[in-house]
């Protein structure tokens, strides 16, 4: 009897999972490296029409009109590995430890992740392309460079450098991109074969190509992309000269891929009737790299970012202006998969917000989000520190405190004193020849070659130079943020009251950064070659405590 018992328990705990796995939607989760706002469904819905006018992306702007459309979703962090650290963790980044650095990064196993809690729960996971996987050995179905769903290749990756290749052998344009585009299917394909039938999935398209490098002039080769189109339309902070406008166009291009290469995930999606049960978000991890106030740096331009949700429970054909921060989704991810987020996510669940029928400012707690980077590359300075900054971002105002005004923000300027001077060449194709936590770029180089003219050397000092401690910007009249009004007496009472309030925030969530001058962060490994031993962890793995009301 007891063995007919525990056959029918089997049954019933079989048949209850089966029915959990058909309520909980499938999640495909687009996340494209150093891919900022960059949409043309933007232009539709943001303050200026600017380069976003110029773009052609079908996919993203059906996805858009399909689902919700977030116009103020901003990354944690504008550096690769600390901005993934505090999504696949739904915590901020400086509470990840040494996830906290891009260079010299190490995952504390002990955090908690939303791929491997989902995992925990039944759901079958997958990858392609780029991650940083923390909570997942090298060799687990979701993490490091070695992937069963990568069977088609990276070539995808390198976008413009490939399909160029491709033309120069003979290939048409259109071939060539179907070709790329291949690799994509074939990986997704992939990763659908293995899955068990009835098992939902969580699959990360993590795709590099909007990084550095890309082909010059491939934005008007592969996708007729005119960069004399972009004259007048750039913003404040991009020299409107030719080189920048190429340059811009050619990022674009990668852009208009991105699109694609999201056009054929939701093909084979319809094609195996998983579209309707799938969850589809679609974002990046920070700014455009190698342009002025982009990647690395706290300005709108660099921690701005397309967000697009759509799928089972969603309310779609709405554009919200609530701040979304993007460990937001790791909650949003597990609420969807039935998980319950753990005590020490920072992030809050976009559910109440996707399941509104209401446009604008849909929850009026979402009026704010905070930002910041320690450390990007270990040589930016020749000691190793990082360039701490904060800031907390508003629909009106940004303020950002730069720690350690002394230092420079973007790295040291060596090679720029008159001896040894780097090439043209040089700094477009390598980051490291000089200002290290800029990525090398024509619009880079162009400045540096610029720099010590009267049209230009006042921006290249502004973008490139010292910085005060106080930075505060009026977005409603410079939306571009380049007018600094922190010193402006009229602006006094609002720069008190954002910075107590940033303060209070960063104190709040536990950031190192506000105990002894930032001592976690300025001493190795988080600010130098890595030592033998390592750092006991924290703060990530103890609940949030919020201070006490006077």
């Amino acid at each position: 009897m007891r063995l007919i018992l525990g056959y029918f328990a089997t049954l019933l705990f079989a048949a209850a999972a089966s029915a959990a796995d058909a309520e909980r939607p499938n999640i495909l989760f687009f996340f494209a490296d150093d891919w900022g706002r960059f949409a043309r469904i933007y232009a539709e819905h943001g303050r200026t029409v600017g380069p976003n006018g110029l773009l052609k992306t079908p996919h993203l702007d059906h996805l858009a009109k399909s689902g919700v459309l977030f116009r103020n979703a901003h990354v944690n962090a504008p550096s690769c590995t600390p901005c993934r650290s505090s999504l696949l963790s739904g915590q901020h980044f400086w509470r990840t430890g040494r996830g906290a650095i891009l260079q010299g990064a190490v995952w504390d196993e002990t955090i908690p992740t939303y791929p491997l809690l989902l995992r925990d729960a039944g759901y079958h996971l997958g990858k392609s392309y780029k991650v940083w996987s923390p909570g997942s050995p090298a060799d687990a179905p979701y993490g490091g460079q070695k992937h069963a769903y990568e069977k088609a290749g990276r070539a995808f990756n390198n976008f413009s450098e490939n399909a160029t290749e491709l033309v120069a052998k003979g290939a048409t344009v259109e071939a060539a991109r179907a070709k790329l585009m291949d690799e994509v299917r074939g990986n997704f394909q992939a990763m659908l074969a293995a899955k068990p039938a009835g098992q939902p999935f969580a699959y990360w398209f993590g795709p590099t190509n909007t990084h550095r490098a890309w082909v010059r002039g491939s934005g008007k080769k592969l996708w007729d992309i005119d960069p004399d189109a972009l004259k007048g339309k750039l913003p404040a902070f991009l020299p409107d000269v030719p080189v920048v406008r190429e340059d811009l166009a050619d990022y674009l291009g990668e852009a208009q891929a991105l699109d694609a290469a999201l056009g054929v995930l939701l093909a084979e999606l319809e094609r195996t009737g998983e579209l309707s049960r799938t969850l589809i978000a679609v974002s990046g991890d920070h700014g455009a790299p190698g342009f002025p106030h982009g990647k690395c740096n706290l300005y709108g331009f660099g921690t701005g970012v397309t967000l697009i949700l759509s799928g089972p429970g969603i309310k779609g054909g709405r554009v919200v202006d609530d701040m979304v921060s993007l460990p937001d989704l790791a909650p949003t991810f597990l609420e969807a998969g039935g998980v319950k987020p753990p005590a020490v996510m920072t992030g809050r669940s976009l559910w109440n917000v996707l399941r509104s029928e209401r446009q604008g400012l849909v929850d009026p707690s979402r009026t704010w989000v905070v930002a910041g980077r320690e450390r990007h590359v270990e040589i930016a300075r020749p000691d190793y520190t990082p360039y701490p900054q904060r800031v907390l971002r508003t629909l009106d105002h940004a303020l950002i405190v730069n720690f350690k005004p002394e230092r420079w923000p973007l790295g040291d300027p060596y090679r720029l004193d008159g001896k040894d001077e780097p090439t043209f060449d040089e700094v477009a194709k390598t980051t490291f020849v000089t200002l290290p936590d800029d990525d090398a770029g024509p619009t880079k180089a162009w400045f540096v070659g610029a720099r010590k003219s009267p049209e230009w050397s006042a921006l290249f000092d502004k973008f490139y130079g010292r910085r005060p401690m106080f930075e505060l910007y009026d977005l409603r009249k410079d939306p571009d943020e380049m007018n600094n009004v922190a010193e402006d007496p009229a602006y006094a009472a609002i720069r008190k009251e954002m910075t107590d309030r940033l303060f209070t925030i960063l104190r709040e969530t536990g950031d190192p950064r506000m105990t002894d001058d930032g001592k976690y962060f300025e001493t190795p490994p988080l600010a130098g070659p890595l030592p033998k031993q390592e750092q006991k962890r924290l703060p990530g793995g103890q609940p949030v405590k919020k201070a006490k009301k006077k």
